[in-house]
């Protein structure tokens, strides 16, 4: 689906999203930016995709061997991928990498408060029922200093581009997805999704609602997200403050 939607590239974005976030390197929620091993929780990630990237990010490109990520999904379907997949790479038993079923809404007390380094979540919370309760839990689990950061379809600001975006969108991916995998019916919830999801202004305000720091919104309260391709994705961060 999101070779679909993303018309092929939402592998480079998960690339960009990652390195933006420069994972190993001096923790963000250290006083004195000391090296210390991050706590990742890597939210609706049950592929694993973005939990490899971050693993291999701090071991390939800051030589930190320590941090760890914790998987969570609400799908245990999901989590199942994501193990299996794991068994591809060097952390499928490693202390590095942990898995949990869980819902983003209500996260287990196993996720502590002020635990985690690092928050992320990639092409899942535009399906949450209640994205601020997510949101409120981001905020309760991450140290001061922690990271927010979400990487998610989004909408287009070109009023040409998105009119061809859309009717690509509405007219041909759920007839693809009845062709390719004889589901129409989910591809369909697909697009809806997307088109019910906050637009980039709103997306920042819940997040700055939620009590967080939004990194490049200016004076005048512009900004605040990077868009990719045009708006089709966004990424969104928040910071909590250190008190």
């Amino acid at each position: 689906m999101n070779d679909l939607m993303s018309l092929g590239i939402h592998r480079l974005w998960k690339d960009h999203f990652v390195r933006s976030l420069n994972p190993g390197s001096p923790s963000p929620t250290s006083l004195n930016h000391t090296r210390k091993p991050w706590t990742m929780l890597d939210i609706a990630g049950g592929t694993g995709d973005i939990a490899f990237r971050l693993l291999d990010h701090s071991t390939l490109v800051n030589e930190d061997h320590e941090s760890k990520v914790i998987v969570s999904d609400i799908n245990p379907t999901m989590v199942a991928e994501g193990k299996k997949r794991a068994l591809e790479t060097s952390y499928a038993n490693s202390p590095r990498l942990e898995w949990l079923e869980a819902n983003a809404e209500a996260l287990p007390t196993s996720i502590q408060d002020n635990s985690i380094d690092l928050y992320t979540v990639t092409f899942g919370i535009r399906n949450f029922t209640h994205k601020h309760l997510a949101l409120r839990e981001a905020y309760r689990v991450l140290k001061p200093g922690g990271v927010f950061a979400c990487l998610e379809f989004s909408h287009v600001d070109n009023r040409l581009f998105n009119a061809v975006y859309k009717r690509w969108s509405f007219s041909a991916i759920p007839i693809i997805g009845q062709i390719v995998a004889g589901d129409r019916d989910s591809y369909q919830y697909l697009v809806e999704s997307i088109e019910r999801f906050p637009r980039q202004e709103e997306w920042r305000d819940m997040i700055r609602e939620a009590r967080f720091l939004i990194p490049g919104m200016n004076e005048d309260g512009e900004g605040g997200w990077e868009d990719l391709m045009g708006g089709i994705a966004a990424i969104h961060k928040g910071v909590k403050p250190i008190e």
